[in-house]
């Protein structure tokens, strides 16, 4: 059980350390321990059955708290790949920055300074951490500081120090909480890490940034939950095959997609080489499933934790190497050069006589390969002149020890193996043995010459003086020739760890080929074809999706996925308001617009028939409602705190996903809310939204004489949509058609859906009527008639301030001439003349004032 619970505290419900002690009695020591931001000593146990799919991540925060925000300096430590980095950057009171930076690191442990600050902000961050499963490891306040700090980096980064002086001196906060990780996690105690690290400034704008709302929303990675393992994106993509090193960096990947357009373009490039040509993609995957985990063999080396099998892992890797060069260099289609750019020349650099081959024939000099089959490793008996000796040694005296058999059963007269047999066991060495039914024949014998060692039921077990010399000398031989191994096998090992960084640069390039070859195999396997995404910077272009489809749930068993366009262009349709009823498919649409850009910025091809992508920096998701009752939060409240961390946070570069927002309260303050929202986010925040909701009064926005239009906003590119369901005219019945179609819904089909669920007649047919009642008694106007022919068009047009201020005046010396007017003395026939005259008088005057023509 021993490896399964400790897969399942510290790989998946990441909120346990874990400690192991020897001992009896009242004396007991710890002798291992682990968390899963570190987990050291367990490594070995955790993966001895299973690829490792996630290198694990320990982030150290110090928050600074000013009026006007947070400045948090932030450090990391990756334990495998050996990188330090450091961060600093303003911070909201949502600390939407922390946690988009907790989920591109893939950040599982937390380290912060005890009682810091305020109580309330600091349970913010607490709530940030826990969204994102981050375990939190509290530690003293003085641990986050920096004395000696730059000393201690010079010990453990690579290169001069000089540059690591630079970078760490333009942090205020950031090198305190690197100090902090470094006691932590006992770097300098061990010598292996000296002089193996790498450090670097980590930019929060290099990637997209997803906060853990946008993760789960959009299943990017997978959960316990999942039914199958298409259910996830990750799930879904990672067709690698390397042992272990392609599915981290997929894993990466898909934390931290890109923004730049050359380099999404040049991973298109790629997938779409291996997509245009099966029988390279197919070669090149045969031979990448036969390369081990090499990131994980060269931590345990340099580490001291390797033996000759992790060597002879190396080995086998290496030797693959040229067959993928030359299945790379048999490619001669439009993409050549950059192929031959990014990995032929690299490999032909690595595997050259100064690199690789140089390892290959050390290995294949040193081990002695030929004992691989029976699952033995050990140095090859010519690779040194003192093992030579030894074996030569060893295998004389096993020739004397089978002579003296020979003689011993010609002198006792049995049979030679079958009645006497030639015994080695660990407890007396060399042995004679015969069965208790030949015992009695040789029995004098037996008590004269020889000496007895036991009598058992499987029989008699003996020796003499000749045996019992030769057998010990054997066993001497035996310990000499063990630990000649030993220190031959620590010297390959030794000279394997000055390849360190070949390997690791050949590592980083297999594991990158494998991704981009797991993309083009997803591509060109699945029923319907993904197609190459056309990619335009943030600030150009729109998103034209043409047949998207949701990659997860058309590949379910069940599903025959009906295409959908999402058409998002700038001043048109760049805020889409999508109606319709429940189950008709308006969350997979919307979820499948965000799964579509993020899996282009990934660099995969995606699944519609033709698409075009304006880069977007960050995709904000509000969708569902998760309970936190245990946090003492409710459902309405989290879908408040989402929502806030959107207008805070969403840039007109942002994509935002919205599905129901405001129905955790009464239907007026759920209404009030969600069209305020509405138009923050299309006059303020500008950012491309599909806002999927039930409340069919918001399609207004999108259009010219709405009634809420009292205070004349121009709002440009509000569109509305629906999801069809067609209604039987005689039974009633409802029928989903899950296309998303132009146009407002003016129904939700909610007592349809009720019917579905099997409710009592009389239940559905009460229902009817208070809804029928209901909709008699709210006010109809919402919508003019005139309005729902122009959906998507421009909002009312603007007046000028002067023609406004003009017609004003106009219109209030209109309105106190008319209160002057004695009625109660006029007659009937007086007055109405009194007030044409007037009106005509308005009117004649209104000509030149827009703002006036409006009332006539």
């Amino acid at each position: 059980m021993f490896e399964t619970i400790a897969r399942d505290l510290l790989l998946e419900r990441t909120d346990h350390t874990l400690e192991i002690y020897e001992g009896s009695g009242s004396s007991w020591r710890l002798v291992k321990s682990g968390t899963p931001g570190n987990l050291g000593s367990f490594e070995d146990v955790l993966f001895a059955n299973n690829d490792m799919q996630d290198t694990p991540v320990v982030v150290a925060l110090l928050p600074n708290f000013r009026e006007n925000g947070c400045t948090v300096g932030l450090g990391y430590v990756d334990l495998t790949k050996r990188v330090l980095g450091l961060a600093e950057f303003l911070d909201d009171s949502h600390f939407t920055n922390v946690e988009s930076a907790l989920v591109a690191l893939g950040c599982k442990e937390c380290l912060l300074p005890l009682e810091s600050g305020k109580t309330s902000e600091i349970r913010t961050l607490h709530d940030a951490l826990n969204r994102c499963g981050v375990m939190l490891t509290e530690r003293k306040k003085a641990e986050f500081k920096m004395r000696d700090l730059v000393q201690d980096l010079s010990r453990l980064v690579k290169g001069s120090i000089e540059p690591v002086r630079d970078l760490v001196s333009g942090f205020e906060f950031a090198a305190g909480a690197l100090g902090a990780l470094l006691s932590y996690a006992e770097l300098l105690g061990d010598e292996s890490n000296y002089g193996n690290y790498s450090i670097q400034r980590y930019n929060l704008d290099s990637y997209m940034r997803l906060d853990s709302a946008a993760m789960r929303a959009l299943n990017v990675l997978e959960s316990k939950t999942d039914a199958n393992k298409n259910f996830s994106l990750f799930g879904l993509m990672n067709r690698t095959c390397t042992a272990g090193m392609g599915k981290r960096l997929l894993h990466m990947w898909l934390k931290q997609p890109l923004l730049d357009v050359d380099e999404i373009n040049s991973r298109l490039d790629l997938v779409q080489a291996f997509v245009e040509d099966p029988a390279l993609r197919q070669d090149l995957r045969q031979h990448l499933k036969r390369i081990s985990d090499i990131e994980r063999l060269m931590h345990n080396l340099e580490k001291k934790r390797a033996g000759l099998q992790h060597i002879v892992k190396l080995y086998q890797s290496s030797i693959r190497l040229p067959y993928i060069k030359s299945a790379l260099e048999r490619y001669d289609g439009e993409f050549s050069s950059l192929i031959k750019e990014r990995y032929w020349d690299p490999l032909e650099l690595w595997t050259d006589d100064g690199h690789l081959n140089k390892f290959v024939a050390l290995v294949e000099s040193a081990v002695d390969l030929d004992q691989l089959e029976n699952g033995e490793y050990m140095i090859s008996s010519t690779y040194d002149p003192a093992l030579s000796a030894l074996k030569d040694e060893q295998e004389s005296l096993e020739h004397r020890i089978h002579n003296l058999h020979k003689e011993t059963a010609k002198d006792l007269d049995l049979a030679l193996d079958k009645a006497l047999k030639l015994d080695k066991g660990t407890q007396f060495g060399h042995v004679f043995r015969i069965t208790k039914k030949e015992e009695p024949k040789i029995r004098k014998k037996l008590t004269t010459q020889f000496i007895v060692l036991e009598t058992r039921k499987d029989g008699v077990k003996f020796t003499n003086t000749k045996l019992k010399k030769l057998g010990d000398q054997y066993q001497r031989i035996v310990e000499e020739y063990k630990n000649c191994q030993k220190e031959l096998v620590n010297r390959v090992v030794q000279t394997t760890a000055t390849f360190s960084e070949v390997f690791w640069s050949v590592a980083g390039l297999l594991s990158e080929l494998d991704v981009l070859l797991s993309f083009s195999d997803l591509a060109s396997s699945c029923p319907t074809a993904y197609t190459r995404p056309i990619i335009t910077p943030s600030d150009e272009g729109d998103i034209i999706l043409e047949g998207s489809r949701h990659p997860c749930v058309e590949a379910q068993d069940w599903v025959n996925f009906i295409p959908n366009d999402c058409k998002l262009v700038r001043g048109k349709s760049w805020f889409q308001i999508i109606t319709g009823p429940n189950m008709g498919g308006k969350s997979t649409f919307i979820r499948q617009v965000g799964v579509n850009i993020l899996m282009a910025q990934v660099g995969s091809f995606v699944p519609c028939d033709k698409a075009s992508i304006s880069i977007r920096d960050c995709i904000f998701a509000r969708v569902g409602a998760g309970d936190c009752q245990l946090r003492g939060v409710s459902t309405f409240m989290q879908e408040m705190l989402e929502t806030a961390s959107i207008l805070k946070g969403a840039t007109d570069k942002s994509l935002i996903i919205i599905d129901e927002l405001g129905r955790g309260t009464s239907t007026y303050d759920g209404f009030g809310l969600a069209w305020a929202i509405c138009e923050h986010l299309v006059e303020v925040i500008k950012a491309p939204t599909l806002f999927a909701t039930h409340f069919h009064e918001l399609t207004a926005l999108a259009h010219e004489n709405s009634v809420h239009e009292a205070n004349m906003k121009q709002i440009v590119g509000v569109a509305n949509y629906h999801v069809s369901a067609h209604i039987d005219s005689s039974s009633h019945k409802l029928t989903m058609l899950y296309k998303v179609e132009p146009g407002a819904c003016d129904q939700s089909f909610g007592i349809q859906v009720a019917e579905f669920a099997n409710f009592p007649e009389s239940v559905v047919s009460l229902a009817r009527e208070k809804a029928a009642e209901l909709e008699d008694f709210s006010a109809t106007a919402v919508i003019p008639n005139d309005a729902i022919e122009e959906v998507g068009s421009k909002r009312k047009r603007e007046y000028d301030s002067d023609d406004m201020s003009r017609g004003s005046a106009r219109a209030h010396e209109f309105l106190k001439e008319f209160s002057n007017l004695p009625l109660e003395t006029m007659d009937l026939k007086e007055a109405l003349q009194k007030v044409s005259k007037m009106k005509n008088d308005l009117q004649k005057d209104a000509v030149n004032s827009h703002w006036l023509q409006q009332f006539f």
